[in-house]
């Protein structure tokens, strides 16, 4: 089959985490022998902020590291949407596309393609005004990153057809690597400041347990603020700044733990979503304490799989724990890589995505009748 994705990159993964679960599900797709073909617009915001960050070589690396992948980067007002869907059998548009975009593939999608809406943000309850801008009635459905998204264009009558299409760890990339004789240090951590959806929490979670414990700890990400980063020095956290995300396994496997501490609306709102740094750490074998969020689907073992802390001072015990026993640790991490390798990869979401699909039915009914009303008229 022929796969039409539209997404804001595939290039970039600068403060921009679905690049990684798109990576997976393109090279997976392409091991199977699908056509894939993904658009960037040509002035996406991760790809400048890469580029200031990094310089252009920052692109050549990644494409080294995944030669086999390909975007096209287009210009708005120039993509012809005719020549880029012809012979796709579906299109899947990302939710962090411009309306025009998404309402433009609907619309202009052959009757044989099946057209999909991917959502993998907190907007759909932190910010429904944003998405009723989005047309969706040309759709055959949206895939939501969790339930409680789903059931939220449900409810809202956005949609009659949604399905929950997690994320997952491309295994290709985030496996295990050889842990050296020396580690680095105690504790690493992925993640980045944002929008201080989560500051008090990363205080509370993070960079207290490290200045009480004392530990050797490692912090990579960006769009930290200055009072941040002064908080980071006091606590005698080695912040090392952005980190492709390819090499987030072989820097894990210099650290004995990490830690998880969601963004407050996933919390509060959105239970039962994790965000895939859960899969991709899990994935490549290290222990992880978790601050809390409610595993509503059943994703995880939580004590199993990962340790939750309810707070502060439990996130200090589990921490030390793991650090002082290494059998512990491993036992965690053990567990956490079989869970991931046996349900949470970019080839079960691939098995999904073809199944979802499938279950549409002939193609060439697939704009006829329209499943979706306009989010703007809802």
């Amino acid at each position: 089959m022929k796969f039409v994705l539209f997404y804001h990159s595939l290039i970039s993964d600068w403060n921009h985490g679905n690049a990684h679960f798109l990576r997976g599900i393109v090279a997976e797709l392409q091991s199977r022998g699908h056509d894939v073909q993904v658009y960037e617009p040509e002035d996406a915001w991760s790809v400048a902020q890469l580029i200031d960050d990094g310089g252009e070589e920052a692109i050549a690396q990644w494409q080294a590291r995944y030669p086999q992948l390909r975007s096209h980067r287009y210009r708005r007002e120039e993509l012809d949407y005719a020549r880029v869907l012809d012979g796709a059998d579906v299109a899947l548009v990302h939710e962090w596309n411009e309306p025009a975009l998404v309402a433009a593939v609907g619309r202009q999608a052959p009757a044989s393609c099946r057209v999909l809406f991917h959502d993998t943000h907190h907007r759909s309850v932190s910010a429904p005004e944003e998405m009723a801008r989005y047309d969706l009635r040309d759709y055959d459905g949206v895939l939501a990153f969790g339930e409680a998204v789903r059931q939220r264009y449900l409810e809202r009558g956005w949609c009659e057809r949604a399905y929950t299409w997690h994320e997952a760890a491309d295994t290709r990339v985030f496996r295990p690597r050889p842990k050296p004789a020396e580690r680095d240090g105690d504790l690493v951590w992925i993640g980045n400041w944002g929008d201080d959806e989560r500051a008090a929490e990363l205080r509370e979670f993070l960079i207290e347990p490290v200045r009480s414990l004392g530990l050797r700890a490692r912090l990579h990400g960006v769009r930290y603020p200055d009072d941040a980063l002064a908080l980071l020095r006091d606590a005698g956290i080695d912040y090392r700044g952005w980190l492709p995300n390819w090499r987030a396994p072989e820097v894990f496997a210099r650290f004995t733990a990490t830690v998880h501490v969601p963004r407050r609306p996933y919390v509060r709102l959105l239970p039962g979503i994790p965000t895939i740094r859960v899969f991709e750490a899990l994935a490549c074998g290290i222990a992880l304490v978790s601050a809390p969020w409610d595993d509503a689907e059943h994703l995880f073992a939580p004590g199993h799989d990962f340790l939750v802390a309810r707070d502060g001072a439990q996130t200090r015990e589990h921490l030390r724990l793991l650090v002082n026993d290494a059998a512990a640790a491993e036992s965690l991490a053990a567990h956490g890589l079989a869970t991931v390798l046996a349900r949470h990869t970019c080839a079960h979401r691939v098995d999904e995505l073809l199944s979802i699909v499938a279950s549409l039915g002939p193609a060439e009914n697939a704009h006829s009748p329209p499943h979706f009303r306009s989010l703007s008229h809802a």
